[in-house]
């Protein structure tokens, strides 16, 4: 029995072995994208090159490509890692037990003052022009959209009953927030006007809102 489990003792080492290597790998892996976000904020998309993701995460450009192929590689997994982290915020709502039109509104507009909206708008509209980036960010793009619609209705399942509203509901919720956060980092919002847009959207939402069934 002993000299069974001295010999079975190797190789239970040895299954521990890449885990630990894993978890490490992932670590180093979530430190280039944490770069590559910081690259994209400082330098714009056009100028984050995988020599300055390197240097930003403080390893050499061959130890990067250990873990990302190419820079493509680098920015998909990127690109994912935004979009879940929009996902977070609106789950962190899902979450609050009693959530309002108040609530969704201004956790919105509080996601999108964040750098990781900062980075997104880079690449959004850099794709525009550069199709391999396009091909990346579109396909994460409907994923997210769709995502989203679930948290959405999840937060307000009396909005089931009357679809249509609803889509116009989020539709507009998107294209007001989201077009004032652009404005924002462009330079061209009115700050004084922030709150006033927000609060007249919060009551074109509830007036969209379906009507509840008396008895």
């Amino acid at each position: 029995m002993a000299r069974t489990a001295a010999r079975k003792a190797p190789a239970a080492r040895a299954v521990a072995e890449p885990t630990q290597q894993a978890l490490k790998s992932a670590q180093t892996r979530a430190r280039l994208i944490e770069a590559t976000i910081r690259c994209l904020i400082k330098y714009g998309y056009s100028s984050t090159t995988t020599l300055k993701v390197a240097a930003e995460a403080g390893m050499s450009r061959g130890a990067m490509l250990h873990h990302f192929e190419n820079g493509g590689a680098l920015m998909q997994a990127t690109i994912g890692e935004l979009m879940e982290r929009r996902l977070r915020a609106f789950r962190r709502a899902v979450d609050n037990p009693a959530p309002d039109v108040h609530t969704l509104v201004h956790t919105y507009w509080k996601q999108l003052l964040s750098q990781t909206f900062t980075a997104f708008v880079e690449l959004a509209i850099a794709s525009r022009t550069d199709k391999d980036l396009a091909r990346i960010l579109e396909p994460a793009q409907e994923q997210f959209r769709q995502r989203w619609y679930e948290l959405a209705i999840q937060l307000f399942p009396e909005w089931q009953q009357d679809r249509k509203s609803f889509d116009l509901a989020l539709a507009l919720t998107q294209n007001t927030v989201e077009g004032m956060a652009i404005n924002r980092l462009i330079h061209g919002c009115d700050e004084a006007m922030i709150d006033p847009v927000l609060d007249n959207l919060e009551a074109q939402i509830l007036a969209l809102r379906p009507k509840k069934k008396k008895g």
